[in-house]
Formats: C-alpha cells, sequence, structure tokens
C-alpha cells in the first residue's frame, strides 16, 4: 500500500468510507483493522474522480500513496 497505494483489486473501485468507525468495523471482519485517511480533497483537486454509490460508501479507481495517511 505504501509504494502502490490503494488499488480495487478483483473489484472495479476502491471502495472509501467517510465515517471512520464504520471502517474500522468492516475492518475487524478481517482481521485487526488499519484507518488509512485518504486526501481526498487533494486528490479531487488534481483531477482524480470519485462518486457516490446508493448506500453512501465513495468510490475511486485507485488512491495513489501520496493521498494516503496511515493511522495504526
Amino acid at each position: 500500500i505504501r509504494e502502490k497505494g490503494l488499488l480495487p483489486g478483483s473489484r472495479e473501485h476502491v471502495h472509501l468510507s467517510p465515517d471512520p468507525l464504520a471502517a474500522e468495523k468492516v475492518g475487524r471482519r478481517y482481521g485487526k483493522p488499519v484507518i488509512i485517511k485518504i486526501k481526498a480533497d487533494e486528490m479531487h483537486r488534481a483531477g482524480h474522480q470519485f462518486y457516490l454509490s446508493e448506500n453512501g460508501i465513495w468510490l475511486t479507481k485507485l488512491v495513489p500513496p501520496e493521498y494516503l495517511t496511515m493511522q495504526i
């Protein structure tokens, strides 16, 4: 993640939660959660597109590493 950023893997988009508590809850399903803050405002100003899904999750094609802030 630190080298390549967030990639969609087998999905079409990277899924981003606007709520850190909800993100942590989802992360606990897969082990110890790590919350990664996204500098979405900087991404948007640089021309990256975001889409809001019907269930309130933000989608984007990828998140380059320069827009990530790791919190462990």
